[in-house]
């Protein structure tokens, strides 16, 4: 028999075979079982899986990985399924299995003099801040999805979050990783150090990969010294100029007590306000809001009075127009819904064309300008509900229908103004996805702004570690 008859054969017994390596209750078939898996969490995408597979450790998914390896059968990584740009949904070809890692979710270990923590993929966020603080650590990756995403997700992605400003992107918070290769061999690279120059940081290859190279299975995660006293406020600008100005002022008297720094416009305000009565930080609308807080190690009122100081300041120099500084702990949640609620009030309010971008932060306030401007001109009536990261240069800046039409026919567009934005975005130097990944949303799209030999470095990486091609195909490349 011919040897690809021999692998036509052994793939279409792939789920019984895979009911063997982790148990019938962990392998779904049936198309009404595995609809949450084959959609992503914008319902943009939609797969037809031939089984959706979840392994319990580390053993059982290598020996999954191994199966697909020998049968050429395509595999895509899955954890919470939080993603917005599809790089956790199957083809609907009906003949790629989703490797959901959602059972493996142990805490391994946490060492508070090392200050680490060994999780599995499946770890909710969530649930890592909450083994950390139990330790008196802080692990400072925060999310709004923190309660479904998964650390594998996380890691996979790069995921950024509202701290990157102090503490770094996920990248900054590994040290080490256990992830089983194309093969199905398992690299176990669960290092806690901090220094080890000893070749290739290979960890480095599979953070922000969207599972293109390998099934990250664990890591060594870095934790910090918990906060004991923070100090939040929501501060009214006139422009995105403001903002960076504001910034400079905070840096330059808070230093790196600064923790957060979250700009979102008028319209974040009113759709979060019209969609989750979140109350309003002040009598009257502005058009541009930073919601900032400062943490210290050291408990008391310090920060707080540093706070204060540092707004009263911006405001008399005529940086900020208003501040309203959080004096108990509900109003800080709710000047944190403000921000946090921004993505599901916009969800609420009908489709909307997504751009996770990232630019020099000094350049923010022109991207911002130049951009709305050609967007207004070639779009009328659209509304921008930007918002993000200013203190890392990472903006969301998101084009929704003008009010009263047809969202649906406005997103249909999205080639176009996608096409505006990013241009522009590369134009300032700038990045087309800072923290969402490229997944099958931007795969094309990335052609237009890497160069043929960043693409073909790329392209010779994948082809090293997985010859077959069978590692989440059709994302990123």
């Amino acid at each position: 028999m011919p040897a690809n008859d021999t692998i036509v054969r052994m793939a279409s017994d792939v789920p019984t075979r895979l009911a063997a390596i982790v148990g019938n209750a962990n392998v779904l078939s049936d198309e009404r079982d595995a609809a949450a898996f084959a959609t992503d969490w914008r319902k943009r995408y939609f797969g037809r899986p031939l089984a959706i597979v979840k392994p319990g450790n580390t053993t059982e998914a290598a020996a999954v990985v191994r199966l697909c390896s020998e049968t050429r059968t395509a595999l895509v990584p899955q954890g919470g399924n939080t993603g917005l740009c599809g790089g956790a949904t199957p083809d609907a070809s009906g003949e790629q299995i989703v490797l959901n890692l959602s059972r493996m979710n142990r805490i391994r270990a946490l060492d508070p003099i090392n200050n680490t923590i060994t999780v599995e993929a499946g770890c909710v966020l969530l649930s890592v801040q909450h083994a950390a603080d139990a330790a008196e650590r802080l692990f400072p990756l925060s999310l709004a999805a923190e309660g479904s995403c998964e650390i594998g997700g996380n890691l996979s992605t790069n995921a950024g979050g509202v701290q990157v400003l102090r503490y770094g992107n996920a990248r900054d918070l590994v040290l080490g990783l256990e992830v089983v290769l194309p093969s199905g061999e398992v690299w176990n690279g669960l290092r806690g150090l901090r220094k080890d120059n000893t070749g290739y940081d290979l960890k480095q290859l599979f953070i922000g990969a969207e599972g293109t190279l390998g099934v990250i299975t664990a890591a060594v995660l870095k934790l910090f010294p918990k906060p004991r006293a923070q100090a939040t406020a929501v501060v009214a600008l006139g422009t995105p100029r403001d903002a960076l100005r504001l910034l400079e002022h905070m840096q330059s008297r808070c230093g790196d007590r600064l923790t957060a720094f979250e700009l979102f416009s008028a319209i974040c305000v009113a759709l979060v306000r019209k969609h989750f009565r979140v109350p309003a930080p002040f009598p009257t609308a502005y058009p541009q809001y930073v919601l900032l807080e400062l943490s210290d190690t050291q408990p008391g009122s310090s920060v707080n009075a540093l706070l204060e100081a540092a707004l009263g300041e911006a405001v008399e120099t005529e940086i900020a127009l208003d501040a309203v500084i959080a004096k108990s702990g509900e109003q800080t949640k709710q000047l944190w819904a403000l921000r946090e609620n921004i993505s599901e009030a916009q969800a609420a309010e009908g489709p909307n064309i997504k751009h996770d971008v990232s630019i020099p932060i000094s350049r923010i306030a022109e991207l911002i300008e130049e951009t709305d401007a050609q967007l207004a001109a070639a779009f009328p009536g659209m509304r921008m509900v930007t918002f993000g990261h200013v203190g890392d240069g990472n903006l969301h800046y998101n084009v929704a229908h003008p009010e009263g039409s047809d969202a649906n026919a406005f997103v249909a567009r999205t080639p176009e103004v996608s096409r505006l934005v990013h241009d522009s975005v590369a134009a300032f130097g700038g990045s087309i996805s800072a923290e969402h990944g490229l997944g099958q949303y931007k795969r094309a799209e990335i052609l237009r702004y890497k160069s043929a030999l960043e693409m073909d470095l790329m392209r010779t990486i994948k082809r090293a570690l997985d010859p077959n091609g069978i590692m989440n195909p059709g994302k990123v490349l």
